[in-house]
């Protein structure tokens, strides 16, 4: 399976920016939906050159430690 990263920005005006790292193809939105459910704000989405590779299989999971 492969790994993927986030770059997470939170900029001093409140805005989130969420870069999706070794994501390829639409698979990536995935991620981005459960970030915009934990964020609960505006979003926008901008797609790179990886959303239009082939997707691979992804499987989300989330390990939240408080």
């Amino acid at each position: 399976m492969e790994t993927h990263e986030f770059d997470i920005a939170v900029n001093p005006d409140g805005t989130v920016r969420i870069l999706v790292h070794g994501a390829k193809g639409p698979g990536c939105e995935q991620y981005v939906s459960v970030f915009q459910e934990i964020i609960q704000g505006k979003t926008t989405v901008e797609r790179t050159s990886d959303y239009y590779a082939p997707p691979a299989e992804v499987e989300a999971k989330i390990d939240q430690k408080w």
